[in-house]
């Protein structure tokens, strides 16, 4: 297939084909809907709202995305010239807050029509309290968080021009098909792409990880027994239940304000504090120095990157030995450095790195060493661009609605609140696994043992352990 419709098609990219897989295996084709809402404490012109959206829309590519599947069954997709729906507007006034939520999570679930249909959904709403805005669903492969942040900002920077004096139009897009066309580039077999295979193919045979599991070594230990294998290190940590939720955290403003000053100050990113606090968790938990966790890393590094839409998350597992003699700081470096490794090899697909993981021992299907997920999101969809000035000090919220399913057991997104800067630990989690209980207790102490490093990194990551 090289045309659909008059337009141009391409493959799928390694970050859509990962998708594409938990879409193709998991029973519920709600699987890649991503919910979210961005409110403002203020009355908003529908009209010109509306003509916005479709300004937006028209700016986006990845907003205008299809997909086909040929004869084989190929999957492929291409970006059609215009998008002619109007947004739909919506009143929760007079509802109760929670019923307006759910009514909410009920939209996230409906599944796309999956091929040459529009993968998205945007409606005006009006919230009971009186906040307006915005809701979208979006399907994960034709955008991400981060894409769907930049996404709202163009359509409140686009409303901001059109109303006040003085605003400028903001800055365009960039093209999905030019970034699109690097990566296919880039993975038909570049000097990059070898260099990233080697790198990732002689992390994965220096040696064997270890499964850990939120609950302890229990789950690691029956596995052993079952199988008649007391070496084993892999454990199987699916669930034929799919059904999920999200449980919100919410880390007030001051104490989030002291975990980010930490970070500038000692050079460190947020989402290295957060993998240090998850892995001594689970040291914690399973008396064990060699921790693996799934860490997100979103490849947008250039203006073309950042602003052409897409999906572009790579997921690769992420395991560190640390000793409980080491410090905390030291636990920092250790986990920094490992990082600006990955991010120098972060295009390669994470796919192959899962079969090549697979295959070099021997795992069963469904066997793992990574009990939970961990993305960061730098971004908020916060507005403090041209034109707020002239919206007054508004007060803006920001909500992820759960699509009831999740492919995997346990994924923490760690996001700054709109109106605060503060962070918000959203827990997405397999109904059958996990517990809203077992998330409080993680929660309190991650926090616990991140506050204790950060008060005095130069402790042991024993004593911390202790401490907490």
């Amino acid at each position: 297939m090289k045309t659909r419709k008059g337009y141009k098609v391409y493959p799928l990219t390694a970050a859509q084909r990962l998708h594409y897989y938990c879409l193709k295996y998991c029973p519920k084709k709600q699987v890649l809907n991503i919910g979210s809402s961005l409110t403002i404490e203020s009355e908003l012109d529908r009209e010109v709202l509306s003509q916005c959206i479709r300004e937006a829309i028209s700016r986006c590519d990845t907003m205008r995305l299809r997909f086909c599947r040929d004869k084989e069954g190929n999957e492929f997709q291409y970006v059609v010239d215009e998008d002619t729906r109007e947004p739909e507007h919506f009143d929760f006034t007079g509802w109760r807050e929670e019923d307006a939520e759910a009514k909410l999570r009920e939209w996230t679930e409906i599944p796309f029509e999956r091929y040459d249909s529009p993968m998205n959904r945007i409606v005006m709403i009006k919230m009971p309290d009186g906040y307006q805005g915005l809701y979208i669903n979006v399907d994960h492969m034709t955008m991400d968080a981060q894409s769907l942040i930049v996404f709202f900002k163009d359509v409140i920077e686009l409303y901001c021009n059109k109303l006040y004096e003085g605003i400028s139009y903001p800055k365009e897009m960039a093209s999905y098909i030019r970034q699109l066309e690097k990566d296919l580039a880039y993975e038909a077999g570049s000097s990059a792409s070898r260099r990233d295979r080697e790198f990732f193919e002689n992390l994965i045979s220096s040696s064997e990880p270890v499964f850990t599991d939120i609950y302890g070594p229990e789950k690691l230990l029956r596995e052993r027994k079952a199988l008649k294998n007391p070496k084993l290190r892999a454990a199987t940590n699916t669930s034929d239940n799919v059904e999920a939720n999200i449980t919100n955290f919410h880390l007030e403003e001051e104490p989030s304000r002291i975990l980010l000053k930490f970070c500038e100050e000692h050079q460190i990113s947020m989402v290295c504090l957060l993998l240090m606090g998850l892995r001594t968790y689970l040291q914690k938990e399973n008396d064990e120095d060699d921790i693996s966790i799934t860490t997100t890393i979103a490849r947008r590094a250039t203006l073309l990157e950042k602003r052409s839409g897409g999906s572009r998350i790579h997921c690769f597992p992420f395991r560190t030995v640390v000793a409980r003699e080491d410090t905390f700081m030291e636990g920092l470096l250790k986990i920094r450095d490992a990082q600006n490794q990955y991010f120098r090899h972060a295009n390669y697909s994470p796919g192959a790195y899962f079969n090549y993981r697979h295959d070099y021992y021997h795992l069963k299907d469904g066997q793992t060493y990574e009990p939970l997920s961990l993305t960061y999101q730098p971004l908020t969809m916060k507005y403090d661009g041209p034109g707020l000035d002239k919206l007054g000090d508004i007060k803006y919220k920001t909500a992820r609605y759960s699509n009831g399913v999740a492919a995997h057991t346990l994924y923490l997104t760690v996001s700054h609140r709109a109106s605060d800067n503060g962070l918000d630990f959203g827990f997405e989690y397999q109904t059958g696994v996990v517990t809203p209980e077992k998330l409080e207790y993680i929660y309190y102490y991650l926090c616990r043992i991140i506050f204790r490093g950060v008060e005095d990194c130069g402790r042991s990551v024993g004593e911390i352990i202790e401490l907490v």
